[in-house]
């Protein structure tokens, strides 16, 4: 995989993940480029379409788009399920994930898809698994506040 997006209806970028280098002025590029053409597309229209030397593969859940770009030999329903994962996975932590989740805990949102991607692979398949690190970092966290309010 060579980024992901997380976008709104109405175009505005509430997550990004990009797993190759480029320039910050081409990730704009390369996001409005992306934004502009998967909304301007039909609801009954494919979710794959082959953008530059990649392949795109976006799914829309509620208000958001995810998107993601792959290389040519990879597979797009594999891509799908990846998606498709991630959102459980947000779904399970936030109890039906919605937009404003997404804008208000963008930090959650990363260190979930960082336990389930790595470098654009996937890194764990068991959600159980995801879940239990994610539920260990907020213990982390949670101890971390609970000892500066001791020392204020």
């Amino acid at each position: 995989m060579q980024f992901m997006l997380l976008f709104s209806r109405q175009g505005k970028l509430r997550l990004q993940k990009w797993y190759t280098a480029h320039p910050d002025k081409t990730k704009k590029k390369i996001t409005r480029e992306l934004v502009t053409t998967i909304l301007t597309r039909k609801p009954k229209m494919c979710s794959f379409l082959e953008w530059r030397d990649l392949k795109v593969v976006y799914k829309r859940y509620a208000s958001l788009y995810f998107c993601c770009a792959i290389e040519q030999t990879d597979n797009e329903l594999l891509t799908l399920e990846i998606i498709h994962r991630y959102v459980e996975l947000l779904d399970k932590y936030f109890g039906s994930v919605c937009e404003l989740d997404i804008i208000f805990n963008f930090e959650k949102a990363y260190f979930i898809l960082d336990e389930l991607l790595l470098g654009g692979e996937v890194q764990e398949t068991s959600k159980k698994t995801v879940l239990k690190a994610i539920a260990a970092q907020d213990l982390l966290q949670e101890d971390e506040q609970v000892e500066q309010g001791i020392q204020d």
